[in-house]
């Protein structure tokens, strides 16, 4: 297949200016964007810019994958290409698509000049021979819709391409990007091969909940991007202006990352931590305390068992000398004992130091024999209105009836099947 007419070889793109002369330079343009990058992260984003490499970007959810594109983009001056991938998603909502609705409006409108150049056919074979040497004209880029992968190779200027969560795509999508990121090209069966003039900088972000295959990793740059250190999270944090007081900021994010040690379904993220810092200075909070947090902890937590495991955790965050009250310990009695099988219980507690007792209930006999206790509750009439026991209630007892040794048999002898 040909490169189409007008396009640069793979081999000798137009080079690209490098933007940054340094990794101190990286750092410094990216904080200018609002973007904290430290020396490990600055350093790879110079390798990209300088060895026209793809960058994959992998790490939990919220760390700032998908925000050092969009920050790199306005600290270069290129347009952002953004691909958002999902599962089920095809080559033709990634790469390109034909606009048949427009092939179609124009067949209409050339309708009797497609007939001018058939008319003197001698015979259908022959008609069918001169429309189809035409069929250039309506399989051209005039009816092809690009998507953001055909974008980025045909762009006119430079631009930075980001393929965001490339992980939740379908396995077959990655084969379709090998082309893309291994030669900066696109082919297209009906027109060509679209080569790059200008080639873009590529980033490609995964959260990790699949594995992606060896030949996708093996074009790229990598990087696993995890959360950022206390202190470089409270840069980013008073970075954005929230509008929290500094040491209310650091006590904050103290307690983010306490939440974040937790076995959470969701761990709050960057971006929520810059939230919670938000919500809490619109409520004029001038302390931190377990009361605010707990009524705000949904603006970081989002699933229902997250929020009752961190409401529990707060008191402790705030404090890690509190003492929290547990509910019910479990085991009935709040007896003073060790868990070593020695449950031993001493005559000589006070009489009302047993839990669940009341002032005046009496002492607690708990050092009595079980059998002992229940033998002497075992008396008769002892149920006054239960069981059938009207003498005990004042009311005359009915008769007791006497069995006949022919009842009993009835009742209970084997009876004689017939035979």
């Amino acid at each position: 297949m040909t490169p189409v007419p007008g396009s640069t070889s793979a081999e000798s793109p137009v080079p690209n200016t490098a933007p940054f002369e340094s990794v101190d330079e990286v750092v410094e343009t990216l904080r200018e964007q609002g973007y904290i990058a430290d020396t490990r992260l600055a350093t790879t984003v110079f390798l990209l810019t300088r060895l026209d490499k793809p960058l994959l970007l992998e790490g939990p959810a919220g760390v700032g994958k998908t925000e050092l594109a969009k920050m790199l983009a306005l600290a270069t001056g290129r347009r952002l290409l953004r691909l958002q991938c999902y599962e089920g998603q095809d080559e033709t909502k990634a790469l390109y698509e034909w606009d048949y609705g427009k092939q179609l409006m124009y067949t209409q409108i050339l309708r009797e000049k497609i007939g001018q150049v058939v008319e003197d056919a001698p015979d259908l074979a022959s008609a069918v021979d001169r429309i189809g040497s035409q069929e250039s004209v309506f399989f051209s880029e005039r009816f092809l819709a690009p998507r953001p992968l055909l974008e980025a190779i045909r762009s006119e200027q430079p631009c930075v391409l980001l393929i965001d969560e490339v992980d939740r795509a379908d396995e077959a999508l990655e084969a379709v990007l090998l082309e893309t990121l291994g030669e900066y090209q696109i082919s297209v069966p009906e027109v060509g091969t679209f080569l790059a003039k200008h080639r873009p900088y590529v980033l490609l972000t995964s959260n990790n909940t699949r594995d992606l295959a060896a030949a996708l990793k093996r074009r790229c740059l990598h990087l696993f991007l995890d959360y950022p250190s206390a202190q470089r999270e409270l840069e980013i944090v008073r970075s954005k202006k929230t509008g929290l007081a500094d040491q209310l900021a650091e006590e904050l994010v103290g307690v983010v990352r306490g939440l974040r040690e937790l076995e959470l379904r969701k761990a709050p993220s960057i971006s929520e931590t810059i939230d919670w810092a938000r919500t809490l200075a619109v409520l004029g909070v001038e302390e931190l305390n377990s009361q605010v947090l707990s009524d705000t902890v949904s603006v970081v937590v989002k699933y229902d068992k997250d929020v009752r495991k961190a409401l529990d955790a707060i008191p402790n965050l705030v404090d890690p000398n509190a003492v929290v009250t547990e509910p019910g310990h479990g085991h009935g009695h709040g007896h003073g004992h060790g868990h070593d099988g020695d449950h031993s219980h001493d005559a000589d507690h006070a009489p009302d130091a047993g839990p669940g007792r009341r002032p005046g209930d009496g002492p607690d006999d708990g050092d009595v024999d079980g059998r002992a206790r229940r033998a002497a509750k075992d008396q008769p009439g002892r149920h006054a209105d239960g069981y059938g026991n009207k003498a005990a209630a004042g009311r005359s007892a009915p008769p007791l009836r006497s069995v006949t040794p022919g009842q009993g048999a009835r009742s209970f002898g084997a009876r004689k099947r017939p035979i």
